[in-house]
């Protein structure tokens, strides 16, 4: 797309914003809700896009354009509750209140590895809230991304009226990206990749003081304690640390144990991960596809050789073919730069502990917080991990993984994971505008703080 091309799509993009703010807000409900029995009526096809481009298992690929369904349930039961605030006036005669706005234009931008869902937590909130969308998703995801449009074009089509460049899908890769942080009729930019990405874009979004929403990188952690039941964490543990081979942001990267349960956990972690069955993500018999190109196969090879130079014991890891790889096991004795790291791979870090307050700052101790989780049966760990002294990331979760969020909370971390939040609870705020109103239904003037100020 050359820039001629992004301008138009921007600026069609805030024409239609300025008709669209006008619609009721249920009735803009409406059109998300037909546009989520659209996404059913095409669920396997749209959940085979997925899966064709980003590589991940099929269930998964199903799984995330299931994700936007649930967003659409969940935006339209929304549209009638976009609620403000009443608040009591110190002066007589008077009420406050705070209404709630749309936005204006909103960018978007996502990554490979969940090509659908994070545009999906997007979209349907800001169209709901009144405003219009430019989504610039990853080069490698272009299909799928172009058939979510020509979905949400055929919902346009029944829910009558002009209303196609309410989406507007602008692509490119880096260029693009800075485009959209530069440009000040993007009234916020929700912007979901790599720390990196989010740092070299938030420069150019302050510089214009313009609104920012990041989701960004995650090391994630696993605290398994001696009252864990090992069963369930082992479960959880196979599922957060291979799903989508190792390529969500919410992967279980780092795993940490109890001493006295260590050998036994490990042991079955490495029976489990023998068996795993990695092939064509096509098949539904395989759990493990391949990792999204050969450069992710060199930086997982090349964490893993800076692992066995350190002397940390490694179990799998091995290339099968081509983009293929077996998940690996990392059994390291500290929490080294290199666990502090993250790779996006399928590879687990696994470590002792001897006290929570040893778990819960290894936890703790690396750049990103993005999603944790403590796996016990006492409740004095469990309340105390997700306490003020426990996890400090944005997701903390007790006897499930770290991976795998429904939508009605909302979803991000804090330090390097960017502090955004999206999808569910009140992350719509994030995409309207809240001016608070005080108004004077009396025939006096009184000042605030009771200044008095006779002309």
């Amino acid at each position: 797309m050359n820039r001629q091309d992004y301008d138009r799509a921007v600026g069609d993009a805030k024409v239609i914003q300025k008709e669209w703010r006008q619609v009721p807000a249920p009735r803009r409900g409406e059109l998300i809700r037909i546009f989520g029995n659209k996404l059913r009526e095409r669920l396997q096809e749209l959940g085979e896009g997925v899966t064709k481009e980003s590589k991940k298992i099929l269930v998964e690929g199903i799984g995330e354009v299931q994700e936007v369904v649930d967003m659409c349930d969940f935006a339209v039961g929304l549209s009638r509750q976009l609620y403000g605030l009443t608040m009591p006036s110190e002066r007589a005669n008077h009420r406050l209140q705070e209404m709630w706005n749309p936005l204006g234009v909103i960018g978007v931008i996502t990554a490979f590895n969940f090509p659908v869902a994070p545009w999906g937590w997007n979209f349907c909130l800001a169209i709901v809230c009144g405003n219009s969308v430019v989504w610039k998703p990853s080069p490698k995801t272009m299909q799928v991304s172009h058939l979510c449009k020509e979905v949400f074009d055929s919902a346009v089509a029944e829910f009558g009226g002009e209303w196609n460049d309410l989406l507007k899908i602008v692509d490119g890769g880096n260029e693009t990206a800075e485009w959209l942080a530069d440009d000040g009729r993007i009234s916020l930019l929700s912007a979901t990749g790599s720390t990196a990405m989010g740092k070299a874009l938030a420069p150019r979004i302050g510089a214009r003081l313009g609104r920012a929403l990041y989701e960004l990188g995650g090391n994630n952690a696993m605290v398994v304690s001696q009252h864990a039941n090992l069963d369930l964490a082992v479960r959880a543990i196979v599922f957060s640390a291979v799903g989508t081979c190792g390529q969500r942001c919410t992967t279980l990267r780092r795993l940490i144990v109890h001493e006295s349960v260590y050998d036994d956990l490990i042991e079955r972690l490495k029976k489990s991960y023998s068996s795993l069955p990695i092939g064509d993500p096509m098949d539904r018999k395989n759990l493990v596809g391949p990792l999204i190109e050969q450069a992710a196969v060199d930086r997982m090879q090349s964490a893993l050789a800076s692992a066995r130079e350190l002397g940390y014991q490694v179990h799998g890891g091995d290339v099968i073919e081509g983009c293929y790889v077996k998940p690996a096991i990392v059994e390291a004795t500290e929490q080294s730069t290199l666990v502090q790291t993250e790779t996006f791979a399928p590879i687990l870090y696994a470590m002792k502990y001897t006290e929570l307050e040893q778990a819960i700052e290894i936890q703790n101790d690396v750049p990103q917080g993005l999603s944790s989780c403590i796996f016990t049966d006492n409740i004095q760990e469990a309340e105390t991990f997700i306490s003020s002294v426990g996890s400090d990331c944005g997701i903390v979760n007790i006897n499930i993984g770290p991976s795998g969020a429904e939508i009605g909370g909302a979803f991000g971390g804090e330090k390097d994971t960017g502090g955004g939040r999206e999808s569910g609870s009140d992350a719509w705020k994030q995409y309207m505008r809240r001016s608070t109103v005080t108004v004077n239904y009396g025939r006096e003037l009184p000042l605030a703080q009771g200044i008095t100020f006779d002309v």
